[in-house]
């Protein structure tokens, strides 16, 4: 059940990952996650429009943290986000304050190339970095793969399953699920960079709409490496329990590692998501934002305390961001870890009163 996944010649040292989700995954989260037993961690989901037109909300989406310290083994924290304590739904596009240079390279010949074989990464011990990025038009997410910012990731993952009506209504993320002939040149184009490319999709649009099996057949000719299937439909957001059956029937026709994401909370999910879908790996969401110790039960680890995680992850994410972004975010995370504590609803009132970084350790080390 567990095990190390190669993707495309990129080893994972294990095959269960943290989602994207937009306004959280950020460098800080995503290296917790990791140091907790994540596989692999995907940044937020990257608008390649944003990338081309060089706008300044996207480079630290894409921040990766200095050179040298993505060891196997290391952990470490951080985050990101808006000042409600209410979770948004993961895939949407909520973004971070954050500065960004779109800086592009020459684009490569056109004729796909193969991406050179890895061993856990730009070296061996070292954990793949992962990307996710969406847009509609071919033309610009080549030029994204292609860009300076995203060189350093070793997998880029195409966002098909986003349900956010801002982003349906611009023919991105879902709304490619209903145009498999423009999602097909999208793969087709992001592959041509260069890169190794998977894909994130739903069962589909609705129950009347299911076409997950034939649109994951056509991203693998399309030249995707691995697809991850988002066990619900777009109508159902995140609720309700997930369709094993049609991912499932996803991993029976297509050769390519399959992913399975959706109601992963625990151990107990996690092996039934295992043996009723036959994938590859499982994909952790929600979970993670509630409890990243997740990650040490899924993959039979001790979990260490909470309190020194929080506190890492608050130091980390100021020394990134600065200190604003670091109460408005850290606030949010604390109501998420406190959740169904006794005296949560009165500890999240106390968070968000916070006023500096210094205030929340305090309230941190009292309250957790």
């Amino acid at each position: 059940m567990l095990h190390a996944l190669e993707i495309a010649g990129m080893v994972c040292p294990n095959n269960v990952f943290l989602a994207p989700m937009a306004g959280y995954t950020n460098y800080p989260f995503r290296k917790m996650c990791e140091g907790l037993g994540a596989g692999l961690s995907f940044t937020e989901m990257v608008s390649a429009k944003g990338l081309h037109y060089r706008n300044e909300d996207t480079k630290l989406l894409l921040y990766h943290g200095p050179e040298g310290e993505r060891s196997s083994e290391n952990g470490a924290t951080l985050p990101s986000p808006e000042d409600s304590p209410t979770l948004p739904p993961p895939e949407s596009n909520a973004t971070l304050p954050s500065p960004e240079n779109g800086a592009t390279l020459p684009s490569p010949e056109d004729s796909p190339t193969s991406p050179p074989p890895l061993e856990g990464g730009r070296g061996v011990g070292v954990r793949p970095l992962a990307a996710q990025i969406f847009g509609a038009d071919p033309d610009v997410m080549r030029e994204a793969c292609e860009s300076e910012e995203l060189a350093p990731f070793d997998l880029i993952d195409i966002n098909m399953g986003c349900p956010m009506p801002k982003i349906v209504r611009n023919g991105e993320g879902n709304a490619l699920m209903e145009d498999p002939a423009q999602a097909e040149k999208v793969i087709a184009a992001c592959v041509k960079s260069g890169k190794r490319v998977s894909v994130k999709i739903r069962t589909g649009v609705s129950e009347e709409k299911k076409n997950a099996v034939e649109f994951a057949k056509m991203c693998e000719g399309a030249g995707a490496c691995m697809l991850t299937v988002h066990g619900r439909t777009r109508d159902k957001i995140y609720a309700g329990p997930p369709d094993f059956e049609t991912i499932a029937a996803v991993k029976a026709a297509v050769g390519v590692p399959v992913i399975a994401n959706g109601g992963v909370w625990n151990d107990k999910d996690m092996r039934k998501m295992f043996e009723r879908t036959g994938a590859d790996g499982i994909m952790v969401a929600r979970a993670a934002l509630y409890r990243p110790t997740v990650f040490c039960e899924l993959t039979g680890r001790e979990a260490p305390p909470l309190l020194p995680l929080y506190l890492e992850q608050l130091s980390e994410t100021e020394r990134v961001y600065g200190e604003r972004f670091a109460i408005v975010y850290m606030r949010k995370m604390a109501a998420f870890y406190l959740k169904g504590t006794p005296r949560a609803a009165e500890a999240k009132r106390r968070f968000f009163a916070a006023q500096s970084t210094e205030e929340i350790a305090t309230l941190a080390k009292e309250l957790m």
